[in-house]
């Protein structure tokens, strides 16, 4: 089977003043379908540039980027937005929920983008909230919900229209201990059936739950810790 991100020599670079930052510097690797792994690294790292390279986000200055089949070097500002919208489903350790909508219409909102009908699109998020634990909250607002709920929102949200990947960043970083073991209990199922999580973290810990781990300084990987995806 190909591999679903595969990357080779990708260099990001950015002008401050008179310094060029090498944010990315030579990354090259392969993620297998199904996969479960952590980027990890210090502030600094890359590990954001890297995510916002791999989420279709930003584009690398030089070398290869190929996700489910598309170059990305290759697709214009309105190719990425499609490809995001098909393709890749976020999670953001903020939620990035809109407040004035109920948790159902939150995770509608990728399928809206997508031209998803109504009835479907209704009944989708629907059975999504169900799978999240939140089949009784479909009514609430973000405000009244807690920060492990609405996280469970968000990745019913990343879900909605079947991605091939999920990008989760910094997912647990607003959460409690207790809130972010049950949220990588919810990755960790949902990877068994069948998703491909990428998870930007700091954690150690955070990072410990998936079954590879990359870890990022100056740009650059240092280390490449697990097997392939059963």
């Amino acid at each position: 089977m190909a591999a679903l991100i595969e990357a080779h020599d990708l260099v990001k670079t950015y002008r401050m003043g008179e310094e060029t930052i090498h944010a990315l510097a030579g990354v090259s690797f392969t993620v297998e379908r199904g996969a479960y792994m952590a980027i990890i690294g210090p502030s600094g790292s890359g590990k954001s540039t890297l995510m916002n390279v791999l989420g279709g986000l930003d584009k690398p200055s030089g070398g290869a980027l190929t996700i489910d089949g598309a170059d990305m070097r290759a697709l214009d500002d309105s190719g990425l937005a499609a490809f995001r919208n098909r393709t890749i489903g976020f999670v953001f350790q903020s939620f990035n929920l809109l407040p004035r909508l109920t948790a159902l219409q939150n995770v509608e909102l990728p399928m809206i983008y997508a031209g998803t009908d109504r009835r479907t699109r209704r009944e989708r998020a629907s059975m999504l909230l169900e799978r999240v634990g939140l089949g009784a909250r479909k009514g609430h607002r973000p405000t009244q919900l807690s920060g492990g709920q609405q996280q469970r929102v968000a990745i019913a949200r990343a879900l909605a229209n079947g991605p091939a990947l999920v990008l989760a960043d910094e997912p647990t970083g607003a959460l409690d201990t207790a809130t972010t073991a049950d949220i990588l209990q919810l990755f960790g199922e949902l990877n068994a059936e069948g998703a491909t999580i990428v998870l930007v973290t700091h954690e150690p810990d955070v990072a410990a739950a998936t079954r590879r781990v990359i870890e990022m300084r100056d740009g650059a990987i240092v280390a490449d810790r697990g097997a392939r995806a059963a």
